[in-house]
């Protein structure tokens, strides 16, 4: 009798599917990569089938393998829904997430009130990773992620968390060596820090809500600093390289010191909706299901 694949090594093997390699895959499973590769091989060795293609560059899944990672995903949600059952009964809720978001956020809202998340749910060990360029959640191997915007992504299922309201502001010594704009003609004279966290060639442009005609609206700008992170951005607006268009949550407090300048106020940019998005699946895992949960709560109180 052949003997049934080891949940673990299909762990393994569906990790590096996804991520194209053994050593992200074997970071991420906290592992030797000498150990991702031995049960990957384990797995070949007990299908008698070969599951992937290795070069000196690249991993490849094979025809045997594709079929077997589709039913593999399945089966390890199955197994993950069993192993929780009487865990979840207990209230005892156990397991590792990986969630992606966004520097600001995770600095100014999520990290700061994450203990009480651990108070209420110890056995979850949270893994927070911060960027701002758009990560593969399915490839990079994310339970979730946040992200402000449209969802534009219909492979992937989505949460909305709330809505995040901006402002445009300027440190006071742009102000002073520029002035400060009373129309949206003034802008012609001025620069907008370039905020970009994926790579394009898309123009600068200055967002707003037309307080007329209630439309979204959208006039370019020059720049001479384009940056593509959140720290980044906040840090060359307050050195005086441009206007941006922040949180008002995070520019609240720049405001009251003095050092950022709250400017056209009539034209704002519209709240931007936050999702949390997640792979579409029969089941979702119940530590992500409290994650989006507590998170919902922690937004609303922030933007509220």
């Amino acid at each position: 009798m052949t003997e049934s694949p080891s949940p673990d090594d299909l762990r393994a093997f569906v990790l590096v599917a996804r991520l194209a390699s053994f050593t992200r895959a074997a970071e991420q499973l906290q592992l030797p990569r000498a150990t991702v590769s031995t049960a990957v091989l384990r797995l070949e060795r007990r299908l008698g089938a070969r599951l992937l293609q290795r070069t000196t560059r690249r991993v490849q899944v094979t025809a045997d393998g594709d079929e077997l990672l589709a039913r593999s995903e399945r089966l390890l949600e199955d197994l993950d829904e069993i192993a929780g059952l009487f865990r979840q009964r207990d209230g005892q809720i156990a397991g590792r997430l990986r969630v992606d978001m966004p520097l600001g956020m995770a600095t100014a809202i999520v990290l700061p009130r994450l203990g009480e998340f651990q108070a209420r749910y110890p056995g979850i060990q949270v893994d927070v990773f911060s960027t701002d360029r758009r990560v593969d959640v399915i490839a990079e191997g994310f339970d979730c992620v946040v992200r402000g915007g449209a969802v534009v992504d219909e492979s992937l299922a989505y949460r909305p968390l709330g809505q995040i309201v901006l402002c445009n502001v300027a440190s006071r010594g742009y102000i002073e060596r520029h002035g400060m704009p009373a129309t949206i003609a003034d802008l012609a004279a001025h620069l907008l820090v370039n905020y970009q966290p994926n790579p394009s060639d898309s123009p600068a442009t200055f967002d707003f809500v037309d307080p007329v005609t209630g439309k979204a609206c959208a006039v370019p700008m020059r720049h001479a600093v384009t940056v593509n992170n959140s720290a980044a951005y906040a840090a060359a607006c307050l050195a005086g390289l441009g206007i941006a268009q922040q949180p008002t949550l995070r520019a609240e407090e720049g405001i009251r010191a003095g050092t950022l300048v709250d400017l056209l106020p009539t034209h704002r940019p519209a709240p931007m909706p936050l999702n949390l998005l997640f792979p579409h699946r029969r089941n979702i895992p119940q530590r992500v299901r409290v994650f989006a949960d507590w998170l919902a709560g922690v937004v609303g109180e922030a933007s509220g």
